[in-house]
């Protein structure tokens, strides 16, 4: 297992130079080839970066993805017609910078799934080779798409919800085999959709869809654990975070409810959690993390510039170890930096400055 102190949930800020490159690819000013090597740069940049920081793992940023989930959809044939909005509906809040209402668009799968290719295969062989670091692949976990159920139109190619999903974990399970093939040691499942249910409007769309919310947590962890399967010599991980979208958040609350629910279950080794602010509730659901498993605090917030302090930062770490030993305990932030293209509102030089404090916090915490 790996026990490393320092983690990251997986994207970056997208570069200008990539951005400006997608624009003209959908332009036709571009040609895939050349789309191909600015991404290229994209990721050696996203790598470098978070090496001298001084992290000891590292991820790709998800350069080449549209948001953290659209892989599925990229590499899988059988859904209708999707753009970023697909993944971007909902009431996302935030203080700072206001509310952002994004209406469900008629998303839905209408075939039965096919992959076309691999999901993160290239990603991971790509960066692979380019950093000395431990290379961290994520992957969205599969009843995340339950989203993309919808019985009127999904019911002849699925009669039911848990069919598509029974193929979204399987096309998901033989990626993580892939992944395990080509030499990846480090694979994370990103699931926002059990923090969800502690809201009751979203709680009640996924009630709408066919089970309770215990039934949806157990279904689910079921699903994700047949993702992980049996692979003794990789290390998984499990996100769970409130949303992040555009520097906000869908749902407020603890872990109370969930904590006894997820953390036992879940065959995951480390779980990333959300703990940068208030939302996220107190330390005390920790004692429901078993003993094999590693927790990653995410006490530095992505969604603002501002910056934390090694003393601050080292200083939640030891009301933690409360509830769970010192030594199981890691740092990273509290999500990724831009779940999609769209990114949170903080500058290069705040994502550059908040993965150095990290590396230096856990210098500190830990030697």
């Amino acid at each position: 297992m790996i026990t490393a102190h320092t983690d990251v949930v997986g994207s970056l800020l997208r570069p200008t130079e990539l951005l400006e490159a997608q624009r003209k690819l959908s332009r036709g000013e571009i040609t895939p080839a050349e789309f191909e090597r600015v991404e290229d740069r994209a990721v050696d940049e996203a790598l470098r970066l978070q090496e001298e920081a001084g992290l000891d793992v590292v991820t790709d940023g998800e350069m080449r993805r549209l948001s953290f989930q659209s892989q599925m959809t990229a590499a899988v044939e059988g859904f209708s017609e999707w753009d970023l909005n697909a993944f971007l509906w909902g009431e996302w809040q935030s203080d700072e910078f206001g509310e952002m209402v994004v209406e469900r668009p008629p998303i839905a799968v209408v075939g039965k799934l096919r992959r076309k290719r691999f999901l993160s295969a290239e990603e991971f062989t790509y960066a692979h080779g380019r950093t000395d670091r431990v290379l961290k692949v994520t992957l969205p976990s599969p009843s995340l798409f339950a989203n993309f159920y919808d019985p009127r139109r999904s019911g002849s190619a699925y009669p039911n919800l848990e069919d598509f999903l029974a193929d979204v974990a399987q096309i998901l399970r033989e990626e993580v085999e892939e992944l395990v093939r080509l030499g990846a040691t480090y694979i994370q499942l990103d699931a926002p959709q059990y923090t969800l249910l502690m809201n009751p409007r979203y709680r009640s769309f996924y009630e709408s869809r066919g089970w309770l919310a215990d039934r949806w947590i157990e279904l689910g962890l079921e699903l994700d654990n047949r993702v992980i399967g049996n692979h003794p010599h990789v290390t998984f991980g499990f996100h769970l975070c409130r949303g992040n979208q555009a520097s906000r958040w869908l749902v407020a609350g603890g872990y109370d409810w969930l904590a006894p629910r997820i953390f036992p279950r879940i065959r995951a080794q480390r779980l990333l959690l959300e703990y940068d602010d208030r939302r996220s509730g107190t330390f005390e659901p920790l004692t429901q993390v078993p003993e094999d498993k590693i927790v990653a605090l995410g006490l530095v917030t992505t969604k603002t510039p501002r910056r934390e302090t090694v003393e601050e930062l080292s200083a939640r770490i030891r009301e933690a170890s409360r509830f769970i030993p010192l030594e199981r305990l890691a740092l990273s932030p509290q999500c990724g930096f831009a779940s999609s293209v769209i990114g949170n509102s903080i500058s290069p030089e705040d994502q550059r400055a908040k993965l150095r404090t990290i590396a230096e916090t856990a210098a500190s915490v830990w030697g």
